[in-house]
């Protein structure tokens, strides 16, 4: 069948992300009111639209605080929304903190701690750990950004830099009952690691921080590094009996994001291929190897059964789209502009150049790639032919961490404003050849 790739693609990111919107799967997640209060806090992109859904459908009184990133709040009346700095924390997140952990501390044992979680929530709710500063967390976060820390690598330094992290928001409320509803962006979707866990118990050490900063070669002050070498560093890990009254659901997860993503190409005659919902890495390498299966299934019938089997997709005859989630990696080497995933695409495109029937999207589901106004961007068939006739160089801006300037130039730029979800990376690759 017949499809027009841009919109087809652009459709594809649409259905994912209205797939794990908090209006679609918050609802039927939400708790029995309490005999005491219900007091709500969270933290997160989406921790606006999550605190608006549960105004909308809550029976009873219902109070609170939450935090979302600058751009990303709505109206709410009876809770509080407070917008702060991501992806490097200010005063505005400290401050957010604080009163969470204050308001937090007021429930008592007939009381409901509602939580809302969800990705970013971690730079968020910044509150260092007693005699550390809010300096000291931006220093190590711009650090690790900038050596392509994966996020659980992230999270697992902040917990252990935070007062309220790892479990300790959990730890001023254990007389209630604590009761957590998350929107996955990480791969796995472990919820100790969303927005760094803070009703959850945590299984990560000190040390392991330690190793973190150790491996990625991050300089940490005195201060720093005799904080994670002393015991008030250690989280609350699992079987703590302070958190035995916390629960945790995961109410919209990438996995949700993908199966939405390939009904809306089945429906269009497009025969959907997932690769996974956890893929992490380089973003430009992740790039490579999947330009080398679509070479592979390009190849003929051989070479698409041989990359199914790695897959664990079944072959199809065109067209076919390949759809992958997780969170990649950028390790900055240059001053250009861009997300991971404008560089994924980028490094796609020079990889499949003269690959004639390749279309592809790469956009975060939070609508913004990096730090950027993009959510991502779309590459064509003809983008290197474009790009040449532009006098762009694709290998250039690769090298310079450029692929907003690349795709901007091109007009290829995906722009969709906050979505108020994250459910992190969602990549397409549509193969129309035969």
């Amino acid at each position: 069948m017949s499809v027009e790739p841009r919109a087809f693609l652009r459709g594809l990111y649409d259905a994912a992300v209205a797939a794990a919107l908090p209006a679609t799967c918050l609802p039927a997640h939400l708790p029995a009111p309490p005999r005491g209060r219900t007091i709500v806090i969270g933290a997160g992109k989406a921790a606006a639209a999550m605190a608006q859904v549960v105004e909308e459908r809550w029976r009873g009184a219902i109070s609170g605080i939450v935090v979302t990133r600058y751009g990303h709040g709505l109206p709410c009346r009876r809770i509080e929304v407070i917008e702060a700095g991501h992806p490097l924390p200010d005063d505005a997140g400290a401050g957010a903190a604080r009163r969470i952990l204050a308001l937090a501390s007021e429930a008592r044992a007939d009381d409901l701690v509602l939580c809302l979680l969800s990705g970013g929530g971690s730079a968020l709710l910044a509150a260092p750990a007693p005699g550390l500063t809010l300096d000291d967390e931006r220093d190590v976060t711009r650090a690790l950004l900038a050596r392509g820390a994966t996020i659980a690598e992230f999270n697992c330094v902040r917990k252990h830099l935070s007062a309220i992290k790892g479990g300790r928001l959990a730890l001023a409320c254990s007389a209630a009952r604590v009761y957590t509803l998350a929107i996955s962006d990480v791969p796995g979707d472990d919820p100790s690691i969303i927005a760094s866990g803070p009703t959850l118990p945590d299984a990560t050490t000190s040390a392991d921080a330690r190793n973190v900063l150790a491996r990625h070669e991050v300089p940490v002050p005195p201060r720093v590094e005799a904080h994670l070498r002393s015991p008030a560093s250690e989280t609350p890990k699992p079987g703590d009996p302070r958190l035995v009254r916390s629960d945790c659901v995961i109410v919209a997860r990438a996995r949700d994001a993908l199966d939405a993503a390939a009904r809306e190409a089945r429906a269009a005659g497009v025969t959907p291929m997932i690769l996974g919902d956890r893929i992490e890495g380089e973003a430009r390498e992740v790039a490579r190897a999947h330009a080398k299966l679509v070479r592979g299934l390009l190849e003929g019938p051989s070479s698409a059964e041989s990359a199914s089997a790695r897959t664990g997709a079944a072959a199809a005859s065109p067209p076919r789209v390949l759809i992958s989630g997780g969170e990649t990696t950028v390790t900055v080497r240059g001053r250009g502009r861009g997300g991971r995933n404008g560089e994924y695409l980028l490094a796609l495109a020079a990889t499949l150049d003269g690959v004639p029937g390749v279309h592809a999207i790469a956009c975060d589901t939070d609508g913004i790639d990096g730090t950027e106004d993009n959510a991502g961007a779309i590459m064509t068939s003809d983008t290197m032919v474009r790009s040449r006739a532009a006098g762009l160089d694709a290998a250039a801006a690769l090298a310079g961490n450029d692929s907003h300037g690349f795709f901007g130039a091109l007009g290829d730029l995906v722009i969709t404003g906050p979505t108020r979800t994250n459910v992190n990376d969602f990549r397409a690759i549509l193969v129309t050849a035969t």
